[in-house]
């Protein structure tokens, strides 16, 4: 009976320990969590819809192959509308098409990219889009820039798949300390947040890179934090001047 009490007491001193351990490492704190969730206002936005011809451009290594982008009618049947979008009679009828005709084949890869960033207002969360991408098993990376210049590469998804789909890709959060991660917010600028899409890269897989390649994209959005938005100082002064 005694040996079965000085177990028992050790038992408890280790799960103790241990959850004191969890909490200190990677366990959320209940009052921690609760703050973050009461200052997000999340909501998915339209980034581009691949409306405006000329907009988007592409390009690749002159010895690799070249490339051409242009507009097209037509879009996923499966893609739903933003609600806040409905009865806006916004333009939305066209997709956009890359052709690439390689010259050799190899390691190669090319980029799709807007003629000027594209911001996205709030904290990014997620960002997707829909891809048709002909299964072939090139690999699509999108590439983002914070308002301080920092240059970031997300992969998105593997193109091995057929007709259109919807892939997504989730922004990880900066740390606490404000300098790692990806940084989307300083405390020192409360008007200087967020993200910009530089556009997309598409790695070749070297067995599949020959002939011609086609790649169609269509509805670019974000699910983004808005609070920061909603609640700032109207009467706060602008820098920059």
């Amino acid at each position: 009976m005694k040996k079965f009490l000085i177990i028992a007491f050790f038992l408890l001193i280790a799960g103790f320990l241990y959850a004191q351990q969890q909490k200190e490492v990677g366990s959320p704190d209940p009052e921690r969590l609760g703050i973050d969730t009461a200052q997000q206002m999340l909501k998915e936005v339209s980034v581009d819809k691949f409306e405006h011809d000329g907009f988007w451009r592409s390009t690749m290594s002159g010895d690799e192959g070249y490339t051409t982008t242009r507009l097209f009618s037509g879009a996923p049947s499966a893609k739903e509308p933003i609600p806040e979008e409905e009865g806006l009679d916004i333009p939305d009828k066209y997709v956009l098409g890359t052709r690439i005709d390689f010259l050799r084949r190899g390691y190669s890869s090319f980029t799709i990219y807007p003629t000027r960033p594209i911001p996205i207002e709030g904290i990014t969360k997620t960002v997707s889009v829909w891809v048709a991408g002909r299964n072939f098993n090139h690999e699509l990376v999108l590439l983002l820039q914070d308002f301080f210049g920092h240059h970031y590469e997300f992969f998105v998804g593997k193109l091995n798949f057929i007709g259109w789909k919807k892939l997504t890709v989730a922004i990880p959060p900066q740390s606490d300390d404000g300098f790692s991660g990806v940084v989307q917010r300083n405390y020192h600028y409360n008007n200087q947040m967020g993200l910009k899409i530089m556009g997309f890269r598409i790695d070749c897989d070297p067995m599949e890179a020959y002939g011609s390649y086609y790649i169609y994209f269509d509805d670019l959005r974000a699910v983004t934090d808005l609070f920061a938005e909603s609640n700032r100082d109207e009467d706060d002064m602008v820098d920059g001047w």
